[in-house]
């Protein structure tokens, strides 16, 4: 069984290397059943954004939460749609055009800095969080970026299955926790209803 499901991914990953790099990882980022295991109407009410806030999706890669975002601040509001692959951001600054998102604007980070143009009501970073070296000193930095009263929501992958075991592609709770408490901030808030991720929120400690 273990062998089938190597072959299957290999297949899938074999024909959009065919057809594309940019194809294979936009539907890595959004693709499958990522609607039923990411519960993203849930996600969204528990980050609890009114019309007129401002909010940065770091990591947004195709804009799955970037819209979203866009959607609960409205037409007062703004996202910015934060990454370091400059073709996804190319691509999802096109999405945006051809939706009507006015208020999302792509932004090109540095592996060190996000970047946001402006304070925001909340950083919301999923499924980016253990690709980011020096986590500590990344969200020491990101404070800056923050409104006061702003928050900090960590989405990302638990320990689980042998292919997240086997690249890493998780960060344990309890991680998160420890390396945002030393970046100088609080937990909020940590709901329990994702299944294959943690989720936890952070606001500024002082």
């Amino acid at each position: 069984m273990l062998r089938r499901g190597r072959i299957i991914t290999a297949l899938i990953a074999l024909g959009f290397a065919a057809a594309g790099c940019g194809d294979f990882k936009r539907w890595a980022y959004s693709g499958g059943d990522r609607d039923g295991w990411q519960k993203p109407d849930q996600v969204m009410a528990e980050l609890g954004l009114e019309p007129g806030d401002r909010a940065a999706d770091i990591g947004a890669g195709g804009g799955y939460f970037s819209f979203r975002l866009a959607d609960a601040v409205g037409d007062t509001g703004r996202v910015y749609a934060v990454d370091v692959d400059r073709e996804m951001l190319d691509y999802l600054a096109l999405k945006a055009e051809e939706k009507g998102y006015a208020g999302v604007e792509v932004v090109e980070a540095e592996f060190q800095d996000p970047k946001i143009p402006e304070p925001v009501d909340l950083i919301l970073i999923v499924n980016t969080y253990h690709h980011l070296e020096g986590r500590t000193a990344y969200f020491e930095n990101a404070r800056r970026y923050l409104l006061d009263g702003g928050r900090v929501a960590v989405i990302d992958f638990k320990r689980r299955g042998l292919f997240s075991r086997l690249f890493g592609i998780y960060t344990d709770p309890s991680i998160i926790r420890s390396e945002m408490e030393a970046a100088g901030y609080r937990l909020e808030g940590q709901p329990d209803f994702l299944d294959r991720q943690s989720f936890l929120i952070f606001g500024l400690a002082n």
